[in-house]
């Protein structure tokens, strides 16, 4: 048995960028950061990740999620290998969002 699955809860780094593959049906791509706090250091250290959301999901992100956004997303991790303009191999690693729930707003 194995299990993917990952859970996120951050603030949305910028507004969603909203991609139509297919007439109908649209993806969303949104940077989710997260804060990890290390108390014998007092330090604050930050992990952005890269969010995939389609069908409702993304639909939700294109009405809803703006930079600034709290959310809590349940997702699985996907990583895959391409190659850039200058030829170099690269890899990224992305979250699949399965379920999406808004939080509201960041209070500055």
């Amino acid at each position: 048995m194995s299990v993917n699955k990952v859970i996120l809860l951050g603030y949305v780094g910028s507004d969603p960028e909203i991609r139509y593959p297919e007439k109908d049906r649209a993806v969303a791509f949104v940077s989710l950061a997260t804060n990890d706090y290390y108390s014998a250091s007092s330090t604050e250290v930050t992990e952005w990740h890269r969010l995939i959301m389609g069908g409702k999901n993304a639909e939700i992100a294109e009405k809803y999620i703006r930079k600034g956004t709290r959310l809590y997303v349940e997702g699985k991790i996907k990583s895959r290998e391409y190659e850039d303009k200058l030829k170099i191999r690269r890899r990224v690693t992305e979250i699949i969002v399965e379920r999406l729930e808004l939080l509201g707003r960041k209070q500055d």
